[in-house]
């Protein structure tokens, strides 16, 4: 028979309580912007929430209304699909989820900073300092939503799907080289556009191993945990810088 403790970790990993456990982020993202920045034309967002509603802005449609459907629909869709596990859904589950997070939250800071400062003299990147506090926020919940959501279940996924065809029965080796090369993606993806920031190798390598500590937590733990361990980063660092 499983114990409490194997139960809360199977459990948690599942799509309901990722889906749940990251819907607060969502709203409350969208809700901040839209308090922050009530002109959706100059609104300042996440890199990939842009990427996300710009296909909506060119098939001429309002990209808040339709990211909303969206997420409706998808919500209806995976409550339909887990309506099983809705039946035993713990509540008491969700504080230690969050206090969890705040726990990887820390040690990947630690450890993403002291990996780093073995070899460089690196600070936090203070380049979002002329926004108000519910901007910076609001940006520290929506890259925790919106990356996590890309960087880790869409690319973490389809490479591993991809490497799954080239190793075979390896399933490790296709994992770690999904893990190493979004987390490489991850990385490099900061430089590029119009508002890339300059590259530098000691910030390359920040964003590299915070991408590896952040795809193995989404191998291990789910979506849900990944997305708020890395919002939760986002504000201590807020926090600091402040």
């Amino acid at each position: 028979m499983k114990n409490e403790i194997t139960e809360y970790f199977e459990d948690t990993k599942s799509l309901l309580y990722s889906f749940l456990f990251s819907l607060p982020l969502f709203l409350t993202y969208e809700l901040l912007i839209l308090i922050a920045q009530p002109d959706p034309t100059l609104a300042v967002r996440v890199s990939v929430d842009v990427w996300f509603k710009s296909i909506f802005t060119s098939l001429n449609l309002n990209a808040i209304s339709w990211t909303l459907t969206v997420a409706v629909i998808l919500g209806f869709i995976i409550l339909f699909k887990e309506r099983e596990k809705l039946r035993t859904l713990r509540f008491r589950y969700f504080p230690i989820l969050i206090a969890e997070s705040l726990v990887y939250a820390i040690v990947t800071a630690v450890i993403a900073n002291f990996l780093v400062n073995l070899v460089f003299a690196f600070a936090p990147d203070g380049s979002i300092q002329t926004l108000s506090v519910v901007q910076k926020f609001a940006l520290s919940l929506g890259a925790g939503l919106y990356e996590e959501l890309f960087f880790r279940v869409i690319l973490v996924t389809a490479l591993i799907w991809v490497f799954d065809k080239v190793f075979k029965e390896a399933k490790w080796a296709s994992i770690t080289s999904s893990v190493v090369l979004s987390a490489l993606l991850f990385s490099l993806v900061h430089y590029i556009g119009q508002y890339g920031d300059p590259f530098t190798l000691s910030s390359f390598s920040y964003r590299f191993i915070f991408g590896l500590l952040l795809n193995g937590l989404y191998v291990w733990r789910g979506f849900g945990v990944a997305a708020w361990t890395h919002a939760l980063y986002d504000i201590i660092v807020l926090l600091i810088i402040n």
